[in-house]
């Protein structure tokens, strides 16, 4: 069965207002410029994105024993509503209630949001303001390790109360590296927390490897 290979990709180039190529993720030698902060010079940078959550999801459908439904109105799984229109929503589900959903959501900007398990949220780019400095290729890479690692059963979600608000927290464990972090949710209702705890709770540890298709079948 063959392993995810990331889509080849003709991303154009940009210029600068001297007509030098802005070479992204490698500008800024130390802190950036302070009129750099809160400018988005080039954002359609990010829209070889697409393409890669595109490969990603054509992989989990060919490879893993799932269920993919699509509509505008998943964007609704996310936690907070995304900061710009949506023009995709694709949530993969498997068929283990012990795996972890994913729900990709495309976005104008253009970007992606993804929704992991019940708890999380994660955006690509975080920020692609000209200080940050990001490049679709280091967020192509952010999103294909936490997809992958979702998919392997490398990835956990937990829930604490910190001066009586729910700490939500996450971890991913990558071949080379792990990633983890957290935050104070106020927004969300008591009715999606308790729900997320107890399935949460149902769990050993992280959620489960996904189910593979059964090649017979």
């Amino acid at each position: 069965m063959a392993s995810y290979s990331r889509p080849s990709i003709d991303a154009p180039e940009f210029r600068d207002s001297i007509g030098e190529v802005v070479d992204y993720g490698h500008r800024w030698d130390g802190s950036p410029p302070e009129n750099t902060y809160s400018v988005d010079t080039h954002p359609e940078r990010f829209a070889p994105l697409h393409a890669v959550a595109d490969a990603l999801i054509a992989h989990l459908r060919d490879t893993y024993d799932v269920d993919i439904d699509e509509g505008a109105e998943l964007a609704a799984d996310l936690l907070h509503p995304s900061y710009h229109d949506v023009v995709r929503a694709i949530r993969i589900r498997p068929n283990d209630p012990a795996c972890a959903s994913l729900t990709l959501v495309f976005t104008a900007y253009p970007g992606i949001y993804m929704h992991a398990g019940l708890l999380n949220d994660f955006h690509y780019p975080v920020c692609g303001c000209d200080a940050c400095d990001s490049n679709w290729e280091g967020e192509a890479d952010d999103l294909e390790r936490q997809v992958l690692a979702v998919v392997a059963g490398r990835y956990r979600e937990t829930v604490e109360l910190r001066e009586l608000d729910p700490w939500i927290g996450y971890a991913f464990t990558y071949p080379d590296g792990a990633r983890s972090g957290g935050s104070r949710e106020q927004g969300m209702s008591p009715e999606r927390l308790r729900a997320a705890k107890s399935i949460l709770g149902r769990l050993s540890a992280e959620w489960s490897p996904w189910p593979r298709v059964d090649p017979s079948s």
